[in-house]
């Protein structure tokens, strides 16, 4: 099978597309036939050696695929060859097949594309378990969403609006910024051209937001952090500028607020799929690029040219 290799640390250039074994189910495991991988910001960093897990030599990036069931390994029950599925392996989703535990796949909705199912998981089981179970988002309340129209920050976007809050979607462009009215942003800043802090106070009238929703990090947070009403939560979910950002720990103090990290939980997906179904939410995927240039696709998502998720399709199943 064709599979995309890192063979050392580098720039998506240093990618390759190379033929090798296929994947054998062993007892519990399970093959599918990707259809398509979606490109995540943990994959930019993976190839880097800057992600907190680290492959050995050689892998295949891609942390979430979608595809068809070929095999199934002993002892594997409730999972069929054929079944449409979709699974975070945490890499090697780049590839014609990945190997995954069985019990880590989860059934398609009937008639939902299989490209628009790759980083529902990473994505949507984010921003859900920030929103919901770190932050309890009210209806009613204001949420600041910075680096809106990435892939995880669109799903805050638009579960935020499914949610009842009034969101304020920021980004570096107008294109950007229209595709996170589309998808229920009520207020944009264009924090390239405006000052963040000074539009927050004049789109709240002074009050601050609730909740900050922070996919970005670097210079924009600060000011995102000061712009808060008093008991917001600030939530860390990464940061797609590369800079960490250094905070006066002072200011949750005189904010009254808390500063929480969600983790990605996979216990909400059921609750997701369902919106899904129900037609309250709407997988975006803004660009799409062949197996051979995976590369080019990470690349995009690193130079933060994404206007929702970015994915790398493999097969036609």
């Amino acid at each position: 099978m064709r599979a995309v290799l890192c063979r050392a640390y580098g720039p998506p250039e240093s990618l390759t597309v190379e033929e090798v074994e296929d994947p054998v189910a062993g007892p519990g495991e399970a093959i599918v036939d990707v259809a398509a991988c979606s490109t995540t910001f943990p994959d930019v960093l993976m190839i880097q050696g800057l992600y907190q897990f680290k492959p050995d030599f050689p892998f295949s990036p891609g942390s979430e695929v979608a595809g068809v069931v070929s095999a199934v390994g002993d002892g594997v029950e409730g999972v069929t060859v054929g079944e449409r599925v979709f699974v975070s392996p945490g890499w090697g989703g780049m590839a014609e097949r990945v190997k995954v535990s069985a019990g880590a796949l989860f059934p398609l909705p009937d008639g939902v594309e299989l490209a628009d199912a790759a980083g529902f998981l990473y994505a949507y089981g984010t921003s859900y378990h920030a929103l919901v179970d770190r932050a309890v988002l009210q209806p009613g309340e204001t949420l600041l969403v910075l680096g809106a129209a990435g892939g995880v920050g669109l799903t805050a976007v638009e579960l935020g609006a499914v949610m009842g809050a009034t969101v304020i979607a920021a980004a570096s462009t107008e294109s950007k910024l229209a595709v996170c009215r589309a998808h229920g942003a009520v207020m944009t800043i264009n924090y390239a051209e405006e000052d963040l802090k000074a539009r927050v106070r004049e789109l709240t009238g002074g009050v601050g937001v609730d909740v900050v929703f922070d996919a970005v990090g670097g210079s924009f947070s600060e000011p995102a952090l000061r712009s808060m009403a008093w008991n917001g939560r600030f939530l860390v979910i990464g940061f797609a500028s590369g800079e960490i950002p250094k905070i006066p720990l002072n200011l949750p103090l005189l904010k009254g607020c808390s500063v929480v990290q969600p983790e990605e939980s996979a216990a909400n997906i059921a609750a997701l799929v369902d919106m899904w179904k129900a037609g309250r939410i709407t997988p975006h995927v803004s660009a799409t690029f062949p197996l051979e240039r995976a590369g080019e696709a990470i690349r995009h998502l690193a130079d933060r040219k994404a206007e929702g998720r970015v994915v790398v399709t493999v097969g036609s199943s």
